[in-house]
């Protein structure tokens, strides 16, 4: 687990961001050229910078070489800060640089000043959500991999009162449960195959692309 965590960009997505790292233990940096920005996340933070990240010397001020990962979260507010920072970061010696883009074109030139990782936070969650919204019985879907992917999903009507032995689910549909959550306590649990599911059981799959969708329309 990363100890250290520079943020840089408290718009929606680096203030989410910071709040879930701080929750979870790592102690979080932030900076922002807005100081009412840092103040608004003052309470869950370590500690908070007003600077503009595209000056070399104020962005100096962060140490970004002796944190675990720094994250760019600069987003449509600038793309060319979002690149200068980025290039800054990794010429400082930062171990691992995380930026956030917001187009394809952003995203390689992103990669190619020095981000290890580029991520589009609402490109991501909107492939994600479309599957929800398209279909009735799955809950959240979250890629794994190129081609595969995490669905938690309703258990459909079919299935209830049947055990995945019966079931062969990977068999039939390559689909692979790994948990079930109870209808009745909300219990999160490895799945028995010889156990029958409940009506209401929420199951977690990991299935390719579009596996779950086909089940959930066939029942």
């Amino acid at each position: 687990m990363i100890r250290q965590a520079l943020i840089i960009g408290l718009g929606n997505f680096g203030s989410v961001l910071a709040r879930s790292l701080s929750a979870r233990g790592v102690e979080v940096l932030v900076a922002d050229r807005k100081l009412d920005r840092i103040r608004a996340i003052a309470d869950v933070v370590a500690d908070g910078l007003c600077l503009d990240a595209t000056d070399e010397e104020a962005l100096s001020r962060a140490a970004p070489e002796r944190r675990d990962v720094c994250v760019c979260a600069i987003g449509e507010e600038s793309k060319e800060s979002s690149i200068i920072c980025t290039a800054l970061l990794k010429q400082m010696g930062a171990q691992r640089v995380v930026a956030r883009a917001t187009d394809p074109l952003h995203a390689r030139i992103l990669r190619l000043v020095g981000a290890s990782e580029v991520i589009d936070p609402e490109k991501e969650f909107g492939e994600r959500f479309a599957a929800v919204l398209a279909y009735k019985g799955i809950l959240a879907e979250m890629p794994l991999g190129d081609d595969l992917v995490i669905t938690e999903a309703k258990l459909p009507p079919s299935m209830a009162g049947r055990s995945l032995i019966e079931l062969e689910l990977p068999k039939r549909f390559s689909i692979v449960v790994v948990a079930v959550r109870d209808a009745e306590t909300g219990r999160v649990s490895l799945p028995n195959p010889t156990v029958p599911l409940a009506s209401g059981d929420i199951i977690v799959t990991v299935a390719h692309k579009g596996a779950v969708a086909r089940l959930v329309e066939r029942s």
